[in-house]
């Protein structure tokens, strides 16, 4: 199997690959921006060659005609229901600087599951805050806007170091930007993925995904040994044999190349169906 780490470099090199927006502070605005990319890459980064999927659902809802951007859903929608929270693991740009950061040695503590519920309200946010009516009639993105550090670090911050009238313009809104960066990363060191886990609500939209997506974690009790490598392994402390495809799962397929029995395959749904009925029958 291909190892996670180069799937995430390359993804993150892939989505940002308009290298001359890094040298001279200009975004990309070819044809390839009106495509959403799976994962959060925002729309500013001056090496973003698409679209952030959430950025996108703000801008739209927030404009002037306040429209729903089924293009968007739709396309969210299909990732989901292909792949569930793959992405998160897999394709994610911040995701993969949260997993770097994990590897600091700082102590490392567990995530209280009740935190994890926060990111459906800010999903929420995300349809509902951009419809609030404002002097310009144009709604705020309010999560791209205060919330996102992944903006803050691809975006914000290159932008800032490489376009000398976004340093005299910058502000209040910057700094607090960049007090949330530092915050969030220093969770992300004591925390795995501790943004994607209790903030971000593209994970959170993925999530609803992961019971029935085509692709699935297959769990075979008929070979497991109840060994606990599974559980052991997983950074996100989920009980894996319980329930292979959490909500919270974000499918690093590590509980996969820890079972010693291969009880626990990634697979498309149909050959897992199939394999239940064999064992039945």
């Amino acid at each position: 199997m291909v190892s996670r780490w180069i799937v995430q470099l390359f993804s993150a090199l892939g989505f940002n690959s308009y290298w001359p927006g890094f040298l001279n502070g200009s975004i990309y605005r070819g044809p390839l921006k009106a495509v959403c990319v799976p994962s959060l890459n925002c729309y500013s980064c001056p090496g973003a060659i698409g679209s952030c999927p959430i950025g996108s659902l703000q801008a739209i809802g927030g404009s002037i005609s306040y429209q729903f951007s089924f293009y968007v859903v739709g396309l969210l929608i299909l990732f989901g229901v292909t792949l569930g929270r793959f992405f998160c693991g897999w394709l994610c740009p911040f995701g993969f600087i949260q997993d770097l950061i994990y590897r600091l040695p700082l102590p490392k503590i567990r995530l209280s599951q009740w935190v994890t519920k926060v990111k459906y309200f800010i999903l929420l946010g995300v349809f509902i805050l951009p419809l609030l009516p404002t002097a310009t009639g144009i709604g705020i993105p309010y999560f791209c806007q205060y919330l996102c550090p992944a903006g803050t670090l691809e975006a914000a911050i290159p932008l800032y170091l490489s376009y000398p009238p976004i340093r005299s313009a910058a502000g209040v809104l910057f700094w607090w930007r960049i007090f949330w960066l530092a915050l969030i990363l220093l969770l992300a060191a004591m925390f795995y993925r501790g943004f994607c886990r209790t903030l971000c609500p593209l994970g959170a939209f993925y999530s609803f995904f992961n019971g029935f997506s085509l692709w699935q974690i297959h769990y075979a009790p008929a070979k497991c040994t109840n060994c606990g490598r599974c559980s052991a392994i997983c950074p996100l402390e989920l009980k894996v044999t319980a329930n292979p495809n959490h909500k919270e799962c974000i499918r690093c397929l590590k509980c996969t190349k820890a079972c010693p029995t291969q009880a626990l395959n990634f697979k498309y749904a149909t050959q897992c169906q199939k394999e239940v009925y064999h064992i039945e029958t």
